[in-house]
């Protein structure tokens, strides 16, 4: 059984993250994209202390999808090294997870 995992990036423009979200629906890489924020990120960058208001982006996947929705963030995202992490679900609702696996999955096949 494919597992769903919730994929993280952050981003100071929320709009940037928005169309990243779009993106990925509209390839079917992810079924959803929930934004927060914005969100204090204190972080050493270059030997220095930075501080940033940013943007997270949660995103709702398959297992398999994740290579290519790595590889779309890290295509379309500004940041020289964005955060970009993915946690297996342990537990989710049948129902929610049947959801994930229809919208991620190629509409020719499904």
């Amino acid at each position: 059984m494919e597992r769903i995992v919730t994929v993280i990036t952050t981003l100071d423009n929320r709009e940037i993250l928005e169309k990243i979200g779009r993106h990925l629906i509209g390839m079917r890489l992810i079924a959803c994209i929930q934004i927060l924020g914005p969100v204090k990120s204190i972080y050493r960058w270059k030997g220095r202390v930075q501080e940033t208001d940013e943007w997270m982006g949660l995103m709702k996947t398959r297992e398999g999808c994740y290579k290519q929705v790595e590889e779309e963030i890290l295509r379309l995202h500004p940041y020289e090294v964005p955060e970009i992490v993915a946690m297996e679900v342990d537990r989710v609702l049948p129902a929610y997870r049947e959801w994930v696996l229809v919208e991620t999955s190629d509409p020719h096949t499904a």
